[in-house]
């Protein structure tokens, strides 16, 4: 009787481990990024690359494009978890504004699903992405407000992502990779640093 409740207790354990990644690619917290949110974007990355001439182009692959999709929206939640704290808002129209500059700078419309292409991403995320620089930019600014010298900017803003995902705690479903807390990056199991897969005995 004890061997069957041993038993039942390490599949249980196993089940609802199973069940914390179903339908996730993965939390921030208590924000969760669906696998369909994820697969919409890696499909119409795909789907957007017909027809463009990819000459010269560094375009992501397989993992490496299931990976940069997913680190993409995963960095996104954390910029807007330190843009709340902060204080710091996005209208629409400055992403409006953004996207026009954008336009402008790849010759128009016309150019922008190339230039798209170019830096895989997907046109649905297009806004988001914009949302993201214009967040970014905003709290570089205010960092310097706070003292911090324009030439480590880029630094602070690389710290307060990392401090944010090692409170806010990132859960990342094992089919895609691992949160690196070291590098505050997603990376592929097997390349996972000592900090975020711990090196076996022999």
């Amino acid at each position: 009787m004890k061997k069957i409740l041993v038993a039942l207790t390490i599949a249980s354990a196993l089940i609802l481990t199973g069940c914390s990644h179903v339908n996730v690619a993965a939390t921030v917290g208590s924000t969760k990024i669906t696998q369909a949110e994820l697969q919409k974007s890696i499909d119409t990355v795909l789907a957007e690359r017909v027809g463009i001439d990819q000459s010269g182009m560094q375009l992501q692959t397989g993992e490496d494009l299931t990976r940069g999709q997913l680190r993409f929206h995963l960095i996104s939640v954390l910029f807007h978890q330190i843009a709340t704290e902060a204080k710091i808002q996005v209208s629409k129209a400055e992403i409006d504004a953004r996207r026009a500059s954008i336009v402008n700078q790849v010759g128009g419309e016309k150019g922008l699903p190339q230039a798209l292409v170019s830096a895989n991403i997907a046109s649905v995320d297009l806004d988001a992405y914009l949302e993201l620089l214009i967040l970014s930019d905003k709290v570089g600014q205010a960092a310097q407000a706070a003292g911090v010298p324009a030439n480590s900017v880029n630094d602070e803003i690389q710290k307060l992502v990392a401090g944010k995902a090692q409170s806010a705690k990132i859960d990342i479903n094992p089919r895609y990779g691992k949160w690196d807390y070291a590098m505050a990056d997603i990376v592929a199991v097997d390349s996972a640093s000592p900090a975020t897969s711990p090196a076996t005995t022999p």
